[in-house]
């Protein structure tokens, strides 16, 4: 019964929504909660969670319940699954009384599949007297982390809300779901629900198609001005951490006639939806925003996002700047740095009413993000590492893996920096301790007694500042460390202390530079044409067709029904609807097609993996006798990406013999491990085995 309700999902994704096959994780996450198991879904943004309780909702009998606590995104998701034939609605506080009532009695009726609420909802009566005349078939908490005390955006509405699903009489399966969940905060969500861990689908945070950069030392709104410039008619958002300042960014991009709308708290809701809408649906290019806008916004097209300041976490950050590219396509998330962002996030905690144990928590987030800023390493894999993903590899695509030049060897000035915090004692913070190096006379310093340390003026040649920003970069390197209070001090660390004894060296990059994209016609006359038909339909143009969909369309060129049957995210309904209409533009373009998909030899809709062509291509580059890092520089993808490409080929012609690529030793110690913890997941075995083992190795002998 199991596998044919599988089967279904699969054909309701094919058929509904147009996509050949399930991204990582959706399959499995969707048979569980077809099986009736609760379960927990740790999915990156962008990564498809909505369709991992939507599909079910359409197979399953009864309501499906979705508790979220973003209104706008129960709008604009309601709005796209009835664009593609699903019976839904919502019922928040921005409808009228007779409005909520008219929606209370379809859930009675049974018109309704799938109905999104906040928390707060839960406990009206009126409210639970229409869910509970029909069956209610699986419970979806969208942004599950919002239950955890450790998580981000912590709302004390989810706990309550929690209460209330174990109260109910005949409880139905649970599907937790998030994108920011640090391995603390997944562990409190399971434990709320007492989700197992085989019940725990944690997909992975990597996001293939996203560029990081962080830039330091601009004036951040001439720098915004000319990027957004240089990147006329795309989508971004740019997020600063005050209202001043997103006026002040807003204001500046205006008089510079760019297109760009401004949000945030201080502003009427109508004025907030005046410009929510003028950015959904491409009326205008740029939002400038606090972190006020953004989370329910389901807008897939977002080609870049810039925070114009530092927010106070790795989790904030990678939320907001993960609204970049969910439809896949490549974007861009640029992180503005200066060292006043610190001061404000630091401002905020101390305004905060949380305990000492939540602001001492809020601190050493803060520290982290503020070393995601100055780390050396590949910006990607610091935040999966943050996340609890161990990755090995590169990401290739961030500002910090596309450095040229070679790194500067700064041992003696670490030097000068370590042992200029063991003769403070360990007492002072990085303000203090670049005050002394750099020889100042301020009157703590005499005060002190400070200038008689023999490192007081070691290095006046330089400015207090470029001294902190070192101290910086040496912080996020783990050679020194911050105490985690409203007055953080400085402390060696064991790294730092090996650095001293001349042990170890300390190398820097430079910073890199960022390029300008190039324009592709076909899509721009496609996207042209969706914006009309949006209008015409009232709706945002990505729930048209996305981005990925233009560029597909684009690439190939299909100029017939079948060929564009074909394209992945062209369902049938969308089809009928919008096919003539883009068929139209693309035959003005049939001179430039160069592929032959016709009705003899139809072209397969490609996965939501494929990229740059197919996997196809990594094994025609493999069988040439390319390594693996070779080929993911080649093709500018992660050496993840390559091993599954590899994989999938060895699976259809069983000739790679990938096996034997992996040392007959490695391949025992591998098999060995396997057998004591299972195969399910690869982590637990790479955490058994020697640093010396790749997750490549243990894949090849796997086969998985």
């Amino acid at each position: 019964m199991a596998s044919v309700m599988l089967k279904r999902a699969e054909e309701v994704l094919n058929e509904q929504y147009g996509y050949a096959s399930f991204r990582d994780g959706q399959k499995q996450v969707i048979d569980q909660v077809l099986r009736g198991m609760d379960t927990l879904a740790v999915m990156p943004t962008g990564g498809g969670k909505s369709l991992c309780y939507q599909i079910p909702a359409v197979l399953l009998e009864g309501i499906t319940l979705v508790i979220s606590p973003l209104i706008s995104l129960m709008k604009d998701q309601v709005d796209a699954v009835n664009e593609l034939g699903v019976a839904a609605t919502f019922i928040n506080s921005s409808l009228t009384r007779a409005e909520e009532n008219e929606r209370l009695q379809q859930v009675a009726s049974g018109e309704v599949k799938l109905l999104y609420v906040a928390p707060e909802r839960l406990r009206e009566p009126r409210f639970v007297q229409a869910v509970f005349s029909q069956p209610l078939s699986l419970i979806a908490i969208d942004e599950a982390h919002c239950m955890s005390q450790w998580g981000h955006d912590f709302r004390p509405s989810y706990l309550t809300m929690a209460d209330w699903i174990h109260s109910l009489e005949q409880k139905p399966p649970v599907l937790a779901l998030t994108a920011t969940a640090t391995p603390e905060v997944a562990a409190d969500i399971s434990e709320r629900f007492q989700i197992e861990k085989p019940q725990q689908m944690i997909t992975g945070f990597a996001r293939n198609n996203l560029a990081f950069r962080v830039v330091k030392g601009v004036r951040k709104k001439e720098y915004v001005a000319r990027y957004v410039q240089a990147r006329s008619g795309l989508p971004g958002i740019v997020y600063a951490s005050t209202r001043k300042e997103t006026e002040a960014v807003f204001h500046h991009l205006k008089e510079k006639g760019i297109s760009v709308e401004l949000y945030h708290g201080g502003l009427s809701e109508e004025e907030r939806r005046d410009s929510q809408e003028a950015f959904i649906y491409d009326r205008c290019d740029v939002m400038v925003a606090t972190n006020a806008f953004g989370m329910g916004i389901n807008k897939a097209n977002v080609r870049y996002v810039i925070h114009a300041n530092m927010p106070g976490t790795v989790e904030a950050y990678y939320q907001e700047a993960g609204r970049a590219g969910r439809d896949g396509e490549m974007s861009e998330c640029v992180l503005l740095f200066s060292a006043q962002d610190v001061r404000t996030q630091r401002f905020f905690i101390e305004q905060s009413e949380g305990t000492e144990q939540r602001q001492s928590h809020d601190y050493e987030k803060l520290q982290q993000i503020n070393a995601y800023c100055h780390t050396d390493r590949c910006l990607e894999e610091f935040v999966l590492h943050y996340f609890g993903e161990q990755q090995t590899e590169e990401c290739g695509r961030c500002g910090n893996c596309l450095r040229e030049g070679e790194r500067v060897d700064r041992t003696k000035d670490a030097q000068m920096v370590l042992s200029c915090i063991v003769r403070m004692r360990e007492h002072f913070g990085k303000t203090m301790v670049a005050q002394v190096l750099t020889g100042s006379k301020n009157q703590k310093i005499q005060q002190f007694q400070l200038d008689k340390l023999p490192t007081y003026g070691l290095m006046k040649e330089r400015s207090a500042k470029d001294v902190q920003a070192f101290i910086d970069f040496l912080l996020a390197e783990l050679y020194t460390g911050l105490t985690n209070t409203s007055y953080p001090t400085l402390e060696l660390l064991p790294r730092g202390a090996a650095v001293l004894k001349g042990e170890e060296k300390v190398l820097q990059y430079v910073e890199a530079v960022p390029e300008q994209e190039e324009q592709d016609d076909i899509f721009e006359a496609l996207r042209a044409r969706r914006k009309d038909l949006a209008g015409e339909q009232g709706l945002p143009p990505y729930m048209v067709f996305s981005d990925k969909t233009l560029r597909e369309m684009s690439r190939i060129i299909p100029l017939n029904k079948e060929e564009f049957a074909m394209i992945s995210g062209v369902g049938a309904k969308k089809q009928e609807t919008y096919g003539e209409a883009l068929l139209d533009v693309l035959r003005s373009f049939a001179d430039r097609k160069s592929m032959d998909l016709s009705v003899e030899q139809p072209l397969q809709k490609q996965s939501h993996t494929a990229k740059r062509g197919s996997h196809l291509e990594t094994i025609s580059f493999f069988k040439e006798g390319m390594s693996v890092e070779k080929i993911a520089h080649a093709r500018q993808l992660s050496e993840q990406t390559i091993v599954k490409h590899l994989l999938k080929g060895e699976e259809e012609e069983g000739d790679l013999e990938l096996k034997e690529l992996v040392d007959e030793d490695k391949r025992q110690q591998i098999e060995e491990v396997a057998k004591e913890v299972g195969t399910e997941f690869l982590r637990p075995i790479k955490e058994k085995l020697p640093d010396t083992i790749s997750y490549a190795e243990i894949s090849f002998t796997l086969g998985r």
